[in-house]
């Protein structure tokens, strides 16, 4: 499973969105569909919900590499106008919404499934300016945002407990960062935002606990997701890093993921 979403995205790679994503996507879920109907017992969306259509929300906590951020960060805090320093970049937290789109049980309790879900994840950091005359603030706030579809594997080993084997996803990556420079007299907000090829992936495992059998269960997960993000943009096409930093930060904006943790609520609801 890992190896075949490796795989796919190094294909995404060589492409931009559109025609492109729901040509690849459109064939694996077609797949996986035909595949998943010759040997299906059940159908259900989310682990321990028999029903005909389904969804789950939670909270997801997400460590990341942001070399080249905190690179400025650190060169920005040496300024004699800082008067508490900022913080390093290293976790973003939010949520996650999505929806199942079929369930194939298989012997032994073995259970694949198919899903889409929508994260939004936020982190802000902030550090204050003093002078003669002047106090202010500068802050910098990262929204990062991604749609993901993918598979998962898993095994029901009791009524009420279920393993997780594999989860794994790929992701479509949007990061945006504001910069606001606020001080007695005026506010100055700067908005950037990364181009639209990001993809990246997730792996993990985890547990499932039915609260109520087939119908609603509590999941816990842990695993790796990959990000990568070059440099970010404004409107008028201008970098975060300016030349002269990007001759001293020889870093991508955000160079890898890291751990990641998700508590959801999966629901199903039966067919009438």
């Amino acid at each position: 499973m890992a190896f075949l979403l490796i795989k796919i995205i190094n294909r995404f790679q060589h492409y931009n969105y559109g025609d492109a994503m729901l040509k690849y996507f459109s064939f694996l879920f077609v797949g996986l569909f035909i595949f998943s109907a010759a040997k299906l017992h059940s159908q259900s969306f989310g682990f321990g919900c028999l029903g005909f259509v389904g969804g789950y929300g939670g909270f997801t906590y997400l460590q990341y590499d942001a070399k080249g951020l905190n690179e400025f960060i650190k060169q920005w805090n040496n300024q004699e106008s800082v008067h508490s320093e900022m913080e390093e970049f290293k976790f973003a937290t939010g949520y996650r919404v999505g929806l199942n789109f079929f369930r194939a049980t298989f012997p032994n309790n073995i259970i694949v499934s198919a899903k889409g879900y929508y994260q939004s994840l936020d982190k802000t950091n902030k550090a204050a300016l003093g002078g003669i005359n002047t106090n202010g603030e500068y802050s910098l706030d990262i929204d990062m945002r991604n749609w993901a579809v993918g598979i998962d594997v898993g095994w029901e080993f009791t009524n009420v407990v279920s393993w997780k084997v594999l989860d794994g996803a790929i992701h479509f990556n949007n990061v945006k960062l504001t910069e606001t420079v606020s001080t007695n007299s005026e506010s100055l907000i700067g908005k950037y935002e990364s181009d639209g090829s990001n993809i990246g992936y997730s792996v993990g495992t985890g547990i499932i606990v039915a609260i109520i059998k087939d119908y609603i269960s509590i999941e816990g997960l842990a695993g790796y997701t990959q990000i990568s993000i070059d440099d970010l943009i404004n409107d008028q096409g201008t970098k975060f890093f300016n030349p002269t930093q990007q001759s001293s930060i020889d870093e991508k904006f955000i160079k890898s993921g890291g751990f990641t943790a998700v508590v959801q609520l999966n629901v199903g609801f039966p067919i009438l």
